[in-house]
């Protein structure tokens, strides 16, 4: 609903905006920018924001009101005003208008459950040409006071390593009015190159446990920039795609051209770090774009973690197909290495099978696949092009990430151009044959070269070269799909080095990592559902011959909270590690509906890298899934936010149970030396 309140003498024009567990309010004046002023989850709950400004544009030419670090205030963003505003279904469209620029500005607010999802569209109005630098995705401005801002770093390896710290250390008080000046402080988290979550996480937080708290994802797979910055008595979150300070973007507006910015999804919730990434995650899953196929939710085996490793061939299949078979997979993935003439890295781009690699040819594997009840996949890496591939001869240059007239090189690898048509029906061929050939059902979709910050190929920017490519590879995504309903798409990228909402919103679920010691692996499956839906969350179980029975129950219990993704050398465990498996993979169906409706917390804390112990609950409302991962000495770990209620034991059921017993109301779990696990159910 929105509604125009009349002008008062003592209130500018107002615009509200409700949605359930939505409430905005924007005001707009002839003297300043349509300004957001109300942001809560109900017309009687406390409102979140101070008044910002909806949006900041800088071109070239204009001058900035502030001397620090922050993308904020720049001259054209200043001089828009209102000149109207409409809902449609579930948006709300502001327009604005700089009469002296000639710039207008449409900004769109979409509700997607209790969040929304923000974009501006610039349209150049002028006579002469217009050079943008960087548009705001979203803008929301906080009172300062105690707030934490949460942001997660990231490499690969050693994903989701989540930071909390008060945001008053951050952007520490100065006495501006000592100096006569205004606080310059600002906090910023960027990407770098190709690997949107490869530094940093397009995620952030800020938390407070006695009020409002809003959680923020930038929705791109190009350069993104999200910062903190003091404001007049405020702290400004700004979220940005890529832009000309750091990632070499500039797009040129000819007379009526328009530039869309990538989305930014907002969420405010009542309460603390938990509750916000609670409706952050409801919002992710009111962005996606379901199909049919999708809610299955199957469990997949894939032969590289700890396995094959790029090193496939009929007599080393044939005994993993029928351990996963065994184990309860329903679908069996087939890495790299099946293409090619031997080596699968700088081969890639030659989606053709190996010649003489299979006994009886690639087909022969896929049928045994199918013989054991399973759905065949195959490894993909769709933007590579390798150096030796006859692809890299083939396609026109401009169908590859150029700077400087040079095609970009990594380690072997060419980047194919996905705004370029031979791009695009080079990879249409490939997904298309392969599906008629073999009938394909699954295809991982890898991603494992930085390519840099773009390329400058009919672009006034690399980093506008390299949105483009991120763009029209999505759409490309979503054409397989359209071709294709029946065939789940996995993205991946070096384990979670690409692992946004651009397209996660999109593809079926996401590696979390390639992290191979299940040690190292428990904080990365424990803090992904901050980053990734649980049900998108492909978290790998790769038990070995070398592991105990109860190292093999660790190495299990990632996988069944969140997305279970199976490896390894099954037919080579005994019965009762092999048991532990088919118990966790038995446990992981019966769960992973729930699990999609789940909502994650962390009842010790988002998980440090080091930590002794680790905890993740999957909460289904009267339900829990809950996991305790122990890789320290024994302790005693105290609940407290399971106060009341029941905790039992549900894996493994063969290895002892850990003693719990309630002190003062709250369980207390005595958690023995690791590396050990256990998951409980809560009740």
């Amino acid at each position: 609903m929105t509604s125009t309140d009349p002008q008062h003498r003592d209130r500018e024009p107002a615009i509200e905006w409700a949605h359930p567990g939505l409430h905005l309010r924007f005001d707009y004046g002839d003297d300043h920018p349509v300004r957001l002023v109300h942001w809560s989850t109900g017309p009687d709950s406390e409102s979140l924001a101070a008044p910002s400004a909806i949006v900041d544009v800088s071109t070239a030419g204009e001058h900035r009101d502030r001397p620090n670090q922050s993308l904020l205030l720049w001259g054209a963003g200043q001089r828009l005003r209102y000149t109207g505003h409409e809902t449609h279904g579930d948006e709300l469209r502001i327009r604005q208008h700089d009469p002296e620029g000639g710039l207008a500005v449409t900004s769109v607010f979409r509700a997607a459950g209790p969040g929304v999802q923000i974009r501006h569209t610039v349209r150049n109005g002028a006579l002469g040409d217009l050079m943008l630098l960087s548009v705001s995705s979203g803008l929301v401005s906080v009172p300062e006071g105690a707030h934490d801002l949460l942001w997660g770093e990231s490499e690969w390896l050693a994903e989701g390593r989540w930071q909390q710290r008060p945001i008053a250390e951050l952007l520490p008080n100065v006495n501006p009015e000592f100096h006569g000046r205004r606080n310059r402080g600002n906090f910023a988290v960027t990407s770098h190159g190709s690997f949107s979550s490869g530094e940093f996480l397009p995620t952030g937080v800020l938390a407070i446990s006695d009020g409002p708290s809003i959680a923020w994802q930038v929705e791109t797979s190009a350069g993104w920039h999200w910062e903190a910055t003091q404001n007049e008595g405020a702290v400004t979150v700004g979220v940005y795609g890529p832009t000309d300070l750091y990632h070499q973007f500039a797009e040129r507006l000819a007379p009526g051209d328009e530039f869309t910015t990538v989305p930014a999804g907002i969420c405010v919730a009542d309460g603390g770090r938990d509750a916000v990434f609670a409706a952050l995650t409801d919002y992710r899953r009111a962005i996606r774009e379901l199909r049919p196929v999708d809610a299955g939710l199957p469990v997949v085996y894939n032969d590289f973690m700890n396995t094959l490793m790029a090193g496939p061939s009929t007599e080393k299949e044939l005994p993993l197909i029928e351990a996963a078979a065994r184990a309860g997979a329903e679908y069996f993935c087939i890495d790299a290495g099946w293409f090619g003439h031997g080596n699968w890295w700088t081969d890639a781009g030659n989606w053709r099978e190996a010649p003489g690699l299979f006994t009886g040819g690639l087909i022969s594997v896929i049928d045994a696949i199918r013989a054991n009840g399973m759905r065949p996949g195959l490894w993909l890496e769709p933007e590579a092009v390798g150096v030796d591939s006859p692809v890299a001869q083939q396609l026109p240059e401009e169908a590859f990430f150029q700077r400087f007239g040079r095609r970009v090189s990594g380690n072997g690898h060419l980047q194919l151009d996905f705004r370029h048509p031979a791009a695009r029906a080079h990879l249409d061929e490939a997904v298309d044959r392969l599906v008629d050939e073999f009938g394909i059902e699954f295809f991982k979709l890898d991603y494992n070269v930085n390519s840099g910050v773009g390329t400058d190929v009919t672009a006034a920017g690399p980093g506008a070269g390299l949105l483009g490519h991120t763009r029209a590879y999505r759409d490309w995504l979503s054409d397989a799909q359209a071709r294709h309903p029946e065939i789940l798409f996995e993205s991946c990228s070096s384990g979670g080095m690409r692992m946004d909402y651009n397209l996660l919103s999109v593809a079926h679920l996401q590696s979390t990592s390639d992290q191979q010691d299940f040690r190292r692996y428990a904080p990365i499956a424990a803090a992904a559902p901050a980053s990734v839906l649980p049900e998108q969350a492909g978290n790998w179980a790769y038990p070995a011959t070398s592991m105990s029975v109860e190292e093999t129950a660790f190495a299990m219990t990632a996988g069944v909270m969140g997305r279970l993704y199976l490896s390894g050398f099954l037919g080579g465990l005994d019965s009762e590690r092999f048991a532990l498996v088919r118990e966790a993979v038995a446990l992981h169906k019966d769960w992973r509906h729930r699990i999609a409706e789940a909502h994650p917390v962390w009842p010790l804390g988002l998980p440090g890298w080091d930590d002794d112990v680790i905890a993740l609950q999957l909460d289904a409302g009267s339900e829990s899934l809950l996991a305790l991962w122990s890789r320290g000495a024994a302790a005693e770990i105290t609940l407290p936010g399971l106060r009341g209620r029941a905790v039992k034991q549900v894996y493994p059921v063969a290895l002892p149970e850990w003693t719990i017993r309630t002190a003062e109301g709250l369980p207390v779990v005595e958690v023995p030396a690791g590396p050990a696990a256990r998951i409980f159910e809560v009740e």
